[in-house]
């Protein structure tokens, strides 16, 4: 393994930790209706646990309801109690074979709430990117003690790791300040 090698490995991961935070960004409701902040409600399906997404069309009706439509018509009833327990605090209403699943208004409050939710995941995806950025240095390390590489290709190495975790970091906080700006608008 080279150098060029670290820093791409360590490239693609801080990527893909950026991309699993928007993920869980996405997730955190707004006010606004979003059919992924559905993504984490199971329901049960002839006994096992399914995501909703597998057993119904997601749809959005307007800026403040999802529509939920079932593939089967028995399902209605099992998908409206798995809305109702998951802790989202979305209340749905049946209309026929469809369910209506409107986004209550935010109050100060809960929007307070969120910006801390949103903070504390921005948190995370920081430490993973710093976890990714100590694992790159050992393994210049390693490639240093095995003789592979000198000791200012280390050093290098190093320098462009902690650049590359800097712009990682400026990214992520941009992403929650922006999230933060989203909640708070009224």
């Amino acid at each position: 393994m080279s150098i060029a090698d670290i820093k791409k490995i360590a490239d693609d991961k801080m990527h893909k930790s950026i991309e699993a935070f928007k993920n869980e960004l996405a997730k955190i409701r707004t006010g606004r209706a979003h059919p992924g902040i559905l993504d984490q409600v199971h329901v049960e399906y002839y006994g096992s646990m399914v995501p909703l997404s597998q057993v119904a069309n997601l749809t959005l009706i307007d800026a403040r309801t999802i529509g939920v439509q079932p593939w089967e018509k028995g399902m209605g009833a099992k998908i409206e109690k798995a809305i109702r327990e998951s802790d989202l605090g979305l209340n749905p209403a049946a209309q026929g074979d469809l369910l209506r699943v409107p986004m209550p208004p935010l109050t100060e409050e809960r929007r307070k709430e969120l910006t801390k939710v949103v903070r504390s995941a921005g948190e995370d995806a920081k430490v993973a990117v710093r976890n990714l950025r100590r694992d790159a240095n050992e393994h210049a390390k390693r490639l240093l003690k095995d003789k592979e590489i000198t000791e200012d290709d280390e050093r290098r190495s190093e320098g462009d790791i902690q650049k590359l975790t800097d712009k990682t970091i400026a990214e992520i906080d941009k992403l929650v300040q922006s999230k933060e700006t989203e909640i708070l608008a009224v």
